[in-house]
């Protein structure tokens, strides 16, 4: 027997079909739900919801099991039937974390989370300690990014399904590797969404990028905070993921007095409570606000980490001269190393790109709250055809961005192949049905760069030969130059995490100077002395007399009285002699 139950508050009839026969559904309750015992319906049994007189049966919007794609019956799936064998693993803690964003589709030339495993002991050597998945909820077509997901809680079948993604957590976890999934609460992707014919999913009050806002502070938004909530703690406790990383939160709309971030805050420190294991939640948003990372306790939204996108911003427009878009708002040397002191460069200044003053201070916040990185998936697929860094910059710039970002005090995230400079674009992809949102797709895509110069030499991301080229070919590590960079990568985590001064969290002992004049950055955490040079020319930097050289990007630095010089567009770390103690002699 299996418990049917749907939220359907507008309509005044509601049927269940489920292997073929349809059945009458009770309700609807005070809060507009209908329910039904089904008797025959076990695990595997194929249902879909009649609603009034309209003879189309409608998938789930709770569906756990869509086998065929998202337009047609989902599945009944029993969460018991998989055999977990990770009950000792614990997650490595958020502020010890490298992060590896991975698009599964693109990650092997398999593109499924079983070939993903046969990569992992790859990830464990490099001294990864949590892979981030890109969306895996179900979308129309054979290939997508992953943020046109229209059914939150299935797993698409491209990746392999639920136990693929329940193999593939168990496998990580036996390795030591925790696993973060990136979910969608923002909107719907444009096919294949049925929510609007069950419930107010949406409001037509607020608008964001992809339309109307979901529904978080109308009628019925009970029930859709419910949704979204209840998805979170689903892949947290029947998927054992160890966190999950919210997509663009500035665009969930709500002035509630408990803001949806916070109720799922609280509710996953719950979860986490029952279950014994640590629980994380890294929120993307654009609004610069430390309210996102600040703990509830203090009138914050409890999330555990976010995003740093003004160090990315920074950083990268110093390495590749870009004034397009945001990048209009960066470029000096004292704005990158404004960052890496104070975490938002926008932190209540005025923004030339906004036309208005934007963010706040960031105080009293550890950096272990923040997410640095100089690739991910945005950076790279949203650019016309998918360039990575070091496509951009070459390698020696590309190796000082990554030399900075593993010495910055924030958690260090890479994107898939950023660590041994792959040569494969990662562009933007999708694969929709309809001929007409096919087109809209593709000319968008033109439209979008046309002022760049591009014209219609922009990769077509409805062709499946777009997706192809985004894959992943490994055989490049055995060439010279990917070996170099993955050695590069490989030295910078072992390097952080063995020494205590590049984890330290406290934004009072971090010290920061810089020469705009001159481009160069020195900063000293700790014992920890890294001297960053973007200057085309050699630039002498003071270091005290027995500091020891760690790591360098590129040439070692030349000794001179009082100091090295860092030879150009290279970045080398210096551990410096322990300071004496003075002790006061008692009065």
């Amino acid at each position: 027997m299996h418990h049917f139950s749907v939220w359907v508050p507008r309509r005044h009839k509601v049927s269940v079909v489920v292997d073929g026969s349809t059945y009458p559904m009770q309700g609807p309750s005070s809060h507009g739900f209908w329910t039904a015992d089904v008797e025959k319906a076990v695990h595997g049994s194929d249902y879909a919801f009649l609603l009034d007189d309209d003879p189309n049966p409608y998938p789930d919007p709770r569906s756990f099991w869509q086998p065929k794609d998202v337009h047609s019956f989902s599945r009944v799936l029993d969460h018991r039937n998989f055999a977990w064998t990770d009950e000792k693993f614990r997650a490595v803690p958020l502020p010890s974390a490298v992060v590896y964003e991975m698009h599964v589709g693109t990650f092997t030339p398999g593109g499924t989370l079983d070939s993903a495993i046969e990569r992992l002991d790859y990830l464990c050597e490099l001294g990864i300690t949590h892979v981030e998945l890109l969306p895996i909820a179900s979308y129309e077509g054979n290939f997508s990014w992953g943020y046109d997901g229209v059914a939150p809680y299935a797993p698409d079948e491209t990746v392999g399904g639920p136990d693929a993604v329940k193999r593939f957590v168990d496998a990580c976890h036996s390795k030591g590797l925790a696993v973060i999934l990136d979910v969608v609460y923002n909107h719907f992707g444009p096919a294949g969404n049925y929510t609007g014919q069950f419930g107010p999913y949406y409001t037509e009050k607020h608008k964001t990028p992809w339309g109307a806002a979901i529904n978080f502070e109308e009628g019925g938004s009970d029930e859709v905070r419910r949704y979204f909530i209840d998805n979170a703690l689903m892949w947290l406790r029947d998927y054992h993921f160890d966190g999950l990383r919210l997509d663009a939160t500035h665009e969930l709309i709500d002035r509630s007095a408990l803001h949806f971030l916070e109720q799922l805050s609280r509710e996953v420190e719950d979860l986490s409570a029952s279950v014994g294991r640590c629980l994380v939640l890294i929120a993307e948003n654009d609004l610069n606000d430390p309210r996102v990372v600040t703990s509830r306790e203090a009138n914050g939204y409890g999330m555990d980490a976010q995003w740093s996108d003004d160090f990315h911003h920074a950083l990268f427009s110093l390495l590749a001269n870009e004034q397009i878009g945001y990048f209009r708002d960066f470029g000096e040397i004292g704005q990158l190393a404004h960052t890496l002191k104070h975490v938002f460069l926008y932190d209540g200044r005025y923004s030339q790109y906004r036309q208005h003053s934007h963010g706040r201070q960031v105080l009293n916040l550890s950096y272990h709250k923040y997410l640095g990185f100089i690739q991910n998936h945005d950076q790279i697929g949203n650019r016309a055809k998918g360039e990575r860094l070091e496509m951009i910059v070459g390698m020696r710039k590309a190796k000082l961005a990554a030399g900075v970002v593993f010495t910055a005090p924030f958690v260090p995230m890479i994107f898939m192949g950023e660590e041994w400079a792959a040569d494969t674009p990662w562009m933007y992809f999708a694969d929709f049905e309809a001929p007409e949102l096919r087109k809209a797709v593709s000319e968008g895509r033109k439209k979008d760069f046309a002022h760049f110069g591009f014209g219609d030499d922009v990769p077509d991301p409805e062709d499946p030969q777009t997706f192809e080229s985004s894959k992943l070919k490994w055989a490049e590590l055995d060439e010279p130059k990917h070996h170099e960079m993955l050695r590069w990568y490989r030295d910078l985590i072992h390097l952080r995490r063995k020494t205590l001064s590049l984890n330290l969290g406290d934004m009072h002992r971090m010290d920061v100077e810089h020469s705009e004049e001159s481009r160069w950055i020195r900063t000293d955490r700790g014992e920890i002395r890294t001297c960053m040079n973007f200057a085309e020319t050699a630039t002498a930097f003071a270091l005290p007399p027995g500091s020891e050289l760690l790591l360098s990007s590129a040439e070692a630095p030349d000794r001179e009285p009082g100091g090295v010089v860092v030879p150009p567009l290279s970045m080398a770390v210096y551990r410096m002699p322990a300071r004496p103690v003075t002790v006061e002699p008692p009065q």
